[in-house]
C-alpha cells in the first residue's frame, strides 16, 4: 500500500512545482502538449510561492514522491508588489524576445502575456476586496492522489496555517469548464464571489 504523506514544501521541491503545475495546468488536465517551453506556466503560477512564503506551502507526497502541492499567500497585495520588484522583471526581460514560432499555442501566449500584467491593485474595490479576502492559493495534484482526500488534506493544513498568521479570508480562481473543482471548492467552504472572462473568483472565511 502506498503512503501518503503531507509535509511543508521545501525549495528541493521546486522541480516537482513546476511538473505538478504543468500536468494540471489544462483546467485540472495535462497541459504538456500545450507549451513549447514547459515553465512557463509554473514561473506563475507555483515557483513564486515557495520564495514569498514558503511556510504557506504544502506538498502531498506518495511514497516520498511530490504529486500534489498548495501555495499560498497571506497579503495577496503584498505578493503582488513583490511580484512586480523581485519576481517577473526577470522574466519579462527573458520573454521579452520569446520567438514568435516557439510560442506554441494560444494558452501558451496567454500565460507568457502574464508576465507583463500590472498586480499591484489601485482600485477602490479591488482594495475593499483584498481587505476583506487578503490571502489566495492554488492547489494541484496528479490523478494518482485525486480521490483519496489529499486536497481536503492539503486546504485545511493551509487554513491552520493561515489562522496561525491571524489571517481568516482566502480566495482563489477557478475556470469555468472545471466543473470538478468547483463542486470540491464548494465542499471546502467556498462561495462564488464574482465572475471574470476566464471562471470564478471564489472565497471563503476560515
Amino acid at each position: 500500500m502506498a503512503a501518503i504523506a503531507i509535509r511543508g514544501a521545501e525549495f528541493s521541491d521546486l522541480p516537482y512545482f513546476y511538473e505538478i503545475c504543468l500536468k494540471t495546468g489544462g483546467a485540472g488536465n495535462d497541459a504538456s502538449s500545450l507549451f513549447y517551453d514547459p515553465y512557463i506556466i509554473g514561473q506563475y503560477y507555483a515557483a513564486p510561492y515557495l520564495f514569498f512564503e514558503r511556510d504557506l506551502c504544502f506538498v502531498a507526497e506518495m511514497d516520498g514522491v511530490p504529486q500534489g502541492y498548495v501555495a499560498g499567500a497571506s497579503d495577496t497585495s503584498a505578493f503582488n508588489r513583490w511580484l512586480e520588484s523581485e519576481w517577473l522583471p526577470p522574466l519579462r526581460r527573458r520573454y521579452q524576445n520569446y520567438a514568435h514560432e516557439k510560442i506554441k499555442t494560444d494558452v501558451e501566449k496567454n500565460s507568457v502575456a502574464l508576465f507583463y500584467k500590472k498586480l499591484d491593485p489601485a482600485g477602490e474595490a479591488e482594495r475593499s476586496f483584498y481587505k476583506t479576502y487578503p490571502a489566495h492559493l492554488h492547489i494541484d495534484l496528479l490523478p494518482s492522489l485525486q480521490g483519496k482526500g489529499q486536497g481536503k488534506a492539503l486546504i485545511k493544513t493551509l487554513f491552520a496555517a493561515l489562522v496561525q498568521k491571524n489571517v481568516h479570508g482566502v480566495h482563489l480562481g477557478v475556470s469555468r469548464t472545471n466543473a470538478g473543482a468547483i463542486a470540491f471548492y464548494r465542499k471546502m467552504g467556498f462561495a462564488s464571489l464574482k465572475e471574470e472572462k476566464w471562471g470564478l473568483v471564489m472565497g471563503a472565511y476560515i
